[in-house]
């Protein structure tokens, strides 16, 4: 089995396991797989521009991306990450409409491109795939708008809290590059130096502890409280 032969084979067997097409029949999975295009893309490169008519569907096989929008002055506001096993891109292949956001590699990331023909095929023969596409669409819309009204309603404090309450494995984070301070204050429309203050006081009443490689939460129930959520 040659190179290309071997990676379709990885990409056919983690369609299998794709939320949005089970159900599918073998044959189809093989020719989304047969059809699909391979591609590598180091560290900072732009997988997308805001504004592209992109008409593939996006399927990250390693690696981690950011998708951002970027001001006129060149300020960052990271909208969300997107993590090994994830797909995106629905907006282009459905709405066949320009990018809303710029997509770009974190680290090296492994990508598939199905093209939007080849989607569509599967569509017509099966409409329930559709359905469940605009269902992953609704639920990046949902978290858009949560997005809108922390950035219009909380304070940095309480964004920063409450992004690290839903990231935390256990009480720990481990800080790869989408957790480092540039990253995370662009994702939460701020900029380092605010950050910066906002860890240092949160480490100061003991609520958090950081070091190189983790921040480790002390008191979840105090950190509940600053990021202004109620516990259950």
């Amino acid at each position: 089995m040659n190179e290309n032969s071997h990676q379709t084979s990885i990409l056919f067997k983690r369609l299998q396991t794709l939320d949005f097409l089970r159900g599918l029949d073998d044959e189809s999975l093989k020719r989304l797989a047969d059809h699909a295009v391979w591609n590598v893309f180091p560290p900072d490169a732009v997988v997308f521009w805001e504004g592209d008519v992109e008409s593939n569907l996006f399927y990250l096989q390693y690696g981690s991306l950011k998708v951002l929008k970027t001001s006129a002055e060149g300020r960052e506001q990271v909208l969300r990450f997107i993590d090994t096993g994830e797909v995106f891109n629905e907006i282009g292949v459905l709405a066949k409409r320009p990018n809303p956001a710029t997509a770009m590699a974190l680290e090296e990331s492994g990508i598939w491109l199905i093209p939007r023909q080849s989607l569509e095929e599967v569509v017509q023969a099966h409409p329930q795939t559709a359905l469940k596409i605009i269902e992953n669409m609704a639920d990046k819309i949902i978290g858009l708008v949560t997005l809108a009204a922390d950035l219009s309603l909380k304070t940095v404090e309480a964004r920063f809290a409450k992004l690290l309450l839903e990231s935390v494995d256990g009480d720990v984070i481990e800080r790869r590059r989408c957790t480092n301070q540039t990253e995370l204050a662009a994702r939460l429309g701020t900029v380092p130096d605010v950050l910066s203050r906002v860890i240092r006081e949160l480490t100061k009443t003991g609520l958090i502890e950081v070091d190189k490689q983790h921040i480790r939460i002390l008191d979840r129930e105090g950190l509940m409280k600053r990021a202004m959520i109620q516990g259950g």
